[in-house]
């Protein structure tokens, strides 16, 4: 048994528990695609493009990777507009630069955040929508996405007060 400990210790040592991708902290205990898909903007499907890419195995743990092999996996996922097709891009034909890109991280916030406010601005109809706080992309409103209290009827309450009303008249007519 004592021969077990010192060589988890060992493991432990080599472990990075958190490995920084741009302004992302990613989780070292897990696999590389598992991790990757944590970060907003990557999937399942890119973080597997993006291990088979860098030429890491997908299923390894990331942060026992060493890290000239991590800082290419870094260089992969910035790079990964210009290997991929256009059409797996998350951004495609940019409002106002016209070219497609794919935003990762806090970038793909802010971009979501500023193509909203530019459709509340010239009053487009998801534009209305979303000053409303309504469903924007065609969902039915007329029995879900309620934000007020009670839906339905509550039969429970109902009985309750018809049983006191019952009692009461019970009381009124024995007196």
């Amino acid at each position: 048994m004592s021969e077990e400990e010192p060589q988890e210790q060992q493991n432990d040592e080599d472990l990075r528990y958190f490995v920084r991708i741009g302004q992302t902290d990613l989780d070292g205990t897990k696999s590389v695609e598992r991790s990757l898909s944590e970060m907003n903007g990557i999937g399942r499907r890119t973080a597997r493009l993006i291990a088979d890419e860098a030429g890491v195995d997908r299923t390894a743990t990331f942060g026992r990777l060493d890290d000239d092999v991590i800082e290419t996996v870094v260089e992969v996922v910035e790079n990964y507009a210009d290997e991929v097709p256009d059409w797996l891009n998350n951004r495609q034909d940019d409002f106002y630069s016209g070219e497609t890109t794919h935003e990762i991280g806090n970038d793909l916030q802010l971009t979501r955040q500023h193509d909203i406010n530019r459709m509340k601005m010239i009053d487009s109809y998801k534009g209305v929508r979303h000053k409303r706080g309504q469903k924007v992309r065609g969902q039915r409103t007329k029995s879900t996405g309620r934000t007020e209290g009670t839906i339905g009827v509550n039969v429970e309450e109902i009985r309750e007060e018809q049983a006191e009303e019952a009692a009461a008249e019970e009381e009124d007519e024995g007196e």
